[in-house]
C-alpha cells in the first residue's frame, strides 16, 4: 500500500483544528443560509462559479459565514489567494502582497484575491495603501467585517467594492450544520458514538443565536468532555450544552408556553410602570436567545397601546429601538432596547388610543356608515365643483385658533364620540384644548 505522506500530514493537521474550522464549507453546496446572496442564480453564486469576482465586502454578525465564503471562493478560483488579518497586518505586509500580485499579473497573467479579515480594523493609511491596487485591478479584495462598512471603510474603497450583508443563520440552518458535523467521519464527529436528540440540537441552535461557530464549538466541547455512559454512548443533554456554552439553563422555550408567559410578564411590567421588572423579563429573553425583532415589535405595539398620546415620544423611541436592532444586532442592540423599555415603563400611561380605534372599528363594522358630506368631497378633478363637491367647506386656518365648527361625519352620525383623552401626561393638554374648541366636557375620569 502506498501512503501519501503529504495527505497524511494534512489530515493530522486538520485533526488538531477546532471542529468549526474543520467543518468550514469547501463548496457552495456546503454553505447553509444566505440564500439571498448565494442562492442558485444569484449574482455572487454566478461570479464565484465563473471565477469572475470583483472586490467585495462581507458584512454580518459573527458565525454567519463571512470567512467560510472567502474559503469557498479560494477553492473555486484559479487566482492566487492570500489572507491577511487586519489586526496583525500593517502597511508593510500590504505592500508585499501588492508587489506579489503585480508579479502574478505581469509574469503569469494570474489574478490575486486578497482576503482581509476584520477589515474595519484597517486604519486610514492602510486603506489608502490598498486603494490604488484595488482601483487598477492588481488585487481583487475580499473583506470581512462585523461592523457597518459604510461607517468603518473609506468611501473610495467602498465605491470600488460590492457590499454583501449576511444575516444570522436560522435555527434550522444551524441544526443542519450540527447534523452534518455529527455524521461526517472525515472532518467531523462521525467516529464518535453520540447520543443527542432533536430537542438538544434545537437547544444548541437557540443558544447559538444564529452563530454557526458558537454552535459547533459548543457541540465539540460537549462531546469531548462527556464520558461514555453504561451503553457506551456520549449522551449530550441540556445541562451539558449549557455548560459548554457557559450559559445558564433557562426555563424558556421559544415555541412554547414559556415564550408567551415571558412576553406577557414583560408587557404587563411595562404597563404597570415597573422598570426593574420590565428589565428583568427583557434580560431573560435576551439570555434565552429570543429574536430581538420579536421583542422590538412588542415594544412598538405597547408604546401605542399603553402610553399613546400621554407621551407621543414613546412610540418614536420604540420605533428607533427597532431600527437599531436591525442595524446593529445583538449584543449591542440590548442597549437601545433597554432604553426604550425604561422609557415606556416610566412614562405616563393611557390606553385612550386603543380604546378609540377599537370603538370606531366596532361601530363601522356594525352600523351604516353613510356617505361623505358634499363639502368634504374631493374637488381636484374636472367637473367636481359642478357636482357640488367642496361647496360651503370652511378652511380651518382662516379662523381663530385654526378651528371652525363644521360637519365632518356623514349625515345622521354627527355627534359620534370615539376618542376620550386620558388624564395623564400630554393628554391633559389635549383634553383642555378639546374642551375649549368643542365647548363641552370630554374625556374619561376613571384613570
Amino acid at each position: 500500500m502506498i501512503i501519501n505522506l503529504f495527505e497524511q500530514k494534512q489530515s493530522e493537521e486538520m485533526a488538531d483544528k477546532p471542529l468549526a474550522f474543520r467543518m468550514r464549507p469547501r463548496t457552495l453546496d456546503e454553505v447553509y443560509g444566505q440564500e439571498e446572496i448565494i442562492g442558485e442564480g444569484k449574482l455572487l453564486n454566478r461570479a464565484i462559479k465563473a471565477d469572475r469576482l470583483q472586490s467585495l465586502i462581507f458584512y454580518g454578525p459573527p458565525g454567519t459565514g463571512k470567512t467560510s465564503l472567502a474559503y469557498v471562493i479560494a477553492n473555486h478560483t484559479e487566482a492566487d489567494f492570500i489572507r491577511l488579518n487586519a489586526v496583525t497586518s500593517g502597511v508593510k505586509q500590504l505592500r508585499e502582497v501588492i508587489k506579489r500580485a503585480a508579479n502574478n499579473l505581469s509574469l503569469h497573467n494570474q489574478k490575486t484575491i486578497l482576503f482581509i479579515d476584520e477589515i474595519h480594523r484597517f486604519n486610514k493609511s492602510q486603506q489608502d495603501a490598498l486603494l490604488p491596487a484595488v482601483e487598477k485591478g492588481t488585487i481583487i479584495m475580499v473583506g470581512a467585517t462585523t461592523e457597518n462598512p459604510y461607517f468603518e471603510v473609506n468611501s473610495p474603497l467602498l465605491s470600488r467594492s460590492r457590499i454583501f450583508s449576511l444575516k444570522p443563520l436560522q435555527d434550522k440552518e444551524i441544526i443542519s450544520i450540527l447534523k452534518r458535523a455529527l455524521s461526517d467521519k472525515e472532518r467531523g464527529l462521525g467516529d464518535y458514538e453520540i447520543g443527542i436528540g432533536k430537542k438538544e440540537l434545537e437547544y444548541i441552535a437557540d443558544l447559538a443565536a444564529g452563530d454557526a461557530r458558537t454552535a459547533l464549538n459548543a457541540l465539540e466541547l460537549a462531546v469531548l468532555t462527556t464520558p461514555l455512559d453504561e451503553d457506551g454512548l456520549i449522551t449530550i443533554n441540556k445541562e451539558v450544552i449549557a455548560e459548554s456554552l457557559q450559559k445558564k439553563v433557562l426555563n424558556y422555550d421559544k415555541n412554547g408556553d414559556n415564550h408567551y408567559d415571558n412576553i406577557s410578564a414583560f408587557i404587563k411590567s411595562i404597563r404597570g410602570s415597573d422598570p426593574d421588572a420590565a428589565l428583568f423579563w427583557l434580560a431573560k429573553m435576551i439570555v434565552a436567545g429570543e429574536d430581538p425583532r420579536f421583542i422590538a415589535r412588542r415594544v412598538i405595539v405597547h408604546a401605542a397601546e399603553d402610553i399613546g398620546l400621554a407621551d407621543p415620544a414613546a412610540l418614536e423611541i420604540a420605533v428607533a429601538a427597532a431600527q437599531a436592532v436591525e442595524h446593529v444586532g445583538f449584543p449591542e442592540a440590548r442597549i437601545p432596547l433597554a432604553e426604550a423599555v425604561l422609557y415606556l415603563a416610566t412614562a405616563p400611561k393611557s390606553n385612550s388610543v386603543v380604546r378609540a380605534i377599537d370603538t370606531a372599528v366596532n361601530y363601522v363594522q356594525n352600523n351604516p356608515t353613510g356617505s361623505v358630506p358634499l363639502h368634504l368631497r374631493d374637488v381636484h378633478y374636472q367637473g367636481a365643483e359642478t357636482l357640488g363637491h367642496g361647496k360651503q367647506y370652511k378652511y380651518p386656518h382662516d379662523y381663530p385658533d385654526n378651528y371652525v365648527k363644521q360637519q365632518y361625519l356623514p349625515d345622521g352620525l354627527d355627534g359620534l364620540e370615539f376618542y376620550q383623552p386620558g388624564t395623564e401626561g400630554k393628554e391633559i393638554a389635549i383634553k383642555e384644548r378639546m374642551i375649549k374648541l368643542y365647548k363641552r366636557n370630554v374625556g374619561r375620569t376613571d384613570e
